[in-house]
């Protein structure tokens, strides 16, 4: 049955036809949604129903895939292991020069007081011809506890990535976001030890996050910081539950889109040195995707003596939402990869490149892996 999946959407993408394979975190089902015509759709409010796809500059309006045809199938967890990429520093070296550079000049503009944070990304542009459905199938055979999708326009792009992080998840007005932010390299025998510059900057992501919304909710509680692995990487993660009024969803999500961990602060000065200084246009990077207001019918009554109150169903309307993180974008004989860090009064230049250099073996293992 999923091998069904895989071939539908190969054909989608040799006849020119939007679609996006999808599993989500932990889950053992692959989701497919399949848009008949290849018109590009756009989201106006996020009270549309489809499969969105939204840039990190909400500037550009998210593109909206239809819903024509849902598919599911049972797929089995692999979650093979892999070493970090030989090869890997090699790869990253003709960007390092200019990355140090835009480092350096962020740390200028965070001393003289204009920026708290500022995350800055790069674009790893590899020469190679390759088969996106197969580098999706390696996708989903390394990163089981990620989101991990290939979404195909034509008239768009194909992007393939394994996200660990959620931006936004909602089931009728109840919904849970979270902050994300430290990275350290996994070590099977012992959890990471934080630093005070990464517990700080985990705290600045929370705290904006919790000031964003405090005007768009009802509601709002916070968790403990704790340690996740995802993708043989260790974060920081705080996960922030509460509710919000009715058809307040579009409000509470461009409240919190884009946040700190992919931005920085304050949000305004930090949008404008990217804009500014990244070399490149990070388009669908950083963005974000997932299920926007599906459909559950729920049963009110679940008597079935009662057979006249079990007719009266509800339709709550479900959106999970997820950061476009560790993705890469396939051309016809190139694939970029992107990856970031976030910037602060502490932060070393050096260290900082390593870090980036250390995400970017979440897709060099895809290419690699056979």
């Amino acid at each position: 049955m999923v091998q069904e999946l895989f071939d539908r959407a190969s054909a989608n993408l040799n006849n020119e036809l939007p679609f996006v394979l999808y599993r989500k975190p932990n889950e053992a089902v692959l989701n497919g949604v399949f848009q008949k015509d290849n018109q590009i759709y756009s989201v106006v409010d996020f009270s549309e129903t489809g499969f969105v796809f939204a840039p990190f500059d909400l500037g550009s309006q998210p593109i909206l895939l239809k819903t024509d045809e849902i598919i599911k199938a049972p797929i089995e967890h692999m979650g093979i292991s892999l070493a970090i990429v030989d090869e890997i520093s090699l790869l990253n070296e003709s960007e390092k020069a200019d990355y140090l550079i835009l480092i350096t000049k962020a740390l200028k503009v965070i001393n003289e007081g204009e920026l708290d944070k500022v995350v800055l990304s790069r674009e790893i542009v590899i020469n190679d011809e390759v088969s996106p459905i197969n580098l999706f199938q390696n996708v989903l055979d390394i990163y089981p506890q990620a989101f991990c999708y290939i979404w195909h326009h034509p008239k768009v792009g194909t992007w393939i990535g394994a996200t660990p992080e959620i931006l936004l998840k909602s089931r009728g007005t109840q919904f849970t976001t979270m902050s994300l932010a430290g990275t350290q390299s996994s070590n099977e025998f012992s959890k990471p030890k934080w630093s005070e510059k990464e517990l700080n900057e985990q705290q600045v992501v929370t705290d904006y996050i919790l000031d964003a919304l405090k005007n768009e909710v009802v509601s709002l509680k916070v968790s403990e910081v704790t340690s996740i692995e995802a993708g043989q990487l260790w974060h920081l993660r705080t996960e922030i539950n509460g509710v919000f009024a009715p058809n307040k969803f579009g409000d509470v999500l461009r409240a919190l889109h884009p946040t700190p961990a992919v931005c920085g602060t304050p949000i305004i000065n930090a949008k404008k040195f990217i804009d500014e200084n990244e070399n490149y246009e990070r388009s669908f990077y950083t963005g974000f995707l997932g299920e926007l207001n599906f459909s559950t019918e729920l049963a009110r009554n679940k008597n079935r003596r009662n057979q006249e109150n079990s007719a009266y169903r509800s339709v709550v309307k479900n959106s999970e939402l997820f950061v476009n993180l560790r993705c890469m974008q396939i051309r016809k004989d190139t694939i970029s990869i992107y990856v970031g860090g976030g910037i602060t009064s502490d932060s070393r230049p050096e260290s900082e490149w390593n870090e980036t250099v250390l995400k970017s073996n979440t897709m060099f293992r895809v290419l690699n892996h056979k």
